[in-house]
């Protein structure tokens, strides 16, 4: 379940906000530093195709803004830090997460806000950002035509419904803005290999269903379909999602349901990822789930998003989030 990509500010304010952006001075301003020349000046103007349309960045930009959950990322990945970022998990410090902490090399970039909150738009404006990625994200034409008035805007990948394009098409459509394709090209390449040898060495998981899942709250449980990155990290390693579940959430990210529907998770391997071990013990307590053999059998894991952030690693499953999720889950869903 996710909540679509809002502004926590009026867009009716935009333009005094923006008059009012070019007094101020941002701590991120002063301290985060520019974007590395890792392109020529020849290789702007770019024009890259996106879910909302099309945006031209004329030159290289230097204060890059991703308001996509994950979409820092693959900017990272391609030599890039953004000066303001969205919170998904609350992580503090943000640049703390094991598989980012050394790309980031102690730039703090501006929080615009949390995954529940919205962006606060005032915070945006006045980082001054000259290129917005809004990737990861369900981000309306009406905010994107706003957000278009202060820089270049590049949201979802077209082709997909938000939230739902591969970690190829993130890092590709992000490279396409940046002018670093050869770049992603070889990242896509290193991983999808990485991807391939842990196929090749479990060939048992080939023909196997797998399925990852949440409880948000008791009685209530979720089931990410193949296109939410988590699911997809197990249907490239091997396993298949089943059609049920895809088919149910349509456009959603996944479904949900109550005890009556747990017959859903009657895989070969079922992946909770929770927030905190708390969840863990109602779950298994459920009285409808403590029948199925998946349960019965132990053909469960129990991961969370943080404290180890196996899970967060999979629900980011970007480029850099992926090789940690690799060597560490991996070996658990082995067992």
């Amino acid at each position: 379940m996710r909540v679509l990509w809002r502004l926590a500010t009026s867009l009716a304010a935009l333009a005094t906000l923006t008059a009012c952006a070019s007094s101020t001075k941002t701590v991120a301003e002063q301290t985060a530093p520019a974007t590395p020349a890792a392109t020529t000046a020849s290789t702007f103007p770019v024009t890259v195709e996106h879910l909302l349309g099309t945006t031209t960045i004329k030159q290289r930009p230097q204060r890059i803004v991703t308001i996509g959950l994950s979409d820092h990322e693959p900017v990272l990945a391609l030599g890039s830090k953004p000066v303001g970022v969205t919170d998904w998990f609350q992580r503090t410090p943000f640049t703390d997460w094991p598989w980012t902490k050394d790309v980031w090399g102690g730039a703090q970039p501006e929080v615009l806000g949390l995954r529940e909150d919205g962006v606060k738009l005032e915070k945006l404006v006045a980082l001054k950002p000259d290129l917005i990625f809004a990737m990861y994200s369900g981000i309306q034409k009406d905010a994107y035509d706003q957000l278009s008035q202060i820089a270049p805007v590049v949201a979802q990948p077209k082709g997909f419904d938000p939230y739902a394009a591969t970690w190829q098409e993130y890092i590709s459509l992000a490279a396409r803005a940046l002018g670093e394709e050869a770049k992603a090209k070889q990242l896509i390449q290193g991983l999808e290999g990485r991807f391939a040898k842990v196929r090749a060495n479990n060939p048992q998981w080939k023909g196997l269903t797998a399925v990852a899942a949440d409880s948000f709250e008791a009685g209530k449980y979720f089931a990410f379909q193949k296109g939410d990155p988590k699911s997809a990290f197990l249907a490239e390693i091997g396993f298949t999602v089943p059609e049920e579940i895809n088919t149910k959430a349509g456009k959603s990210n996944g479904v949900e349901f109550g005890s009556e529907g747990l017959n859903q998770l009657e895989v070969d391997r079922l992946v909770w990822l929770t927030t905190g071990k708390e969840p863990w013990d109602r779950i298994k307590n459920d009285s409808v789930y403590k029948e199925l053999n998946v349960a019965k059998e132990g053909r469960d894991l129990f991961l969370t998003y943080q404290d180890p952030p196996i899970g967060a690693a999979l629900s980011f499953n970007t480029v850099l989030s992926i090789p940690y999720a690799l060597d560490q889950a991996v070996p658990l869903i082995k067992k």
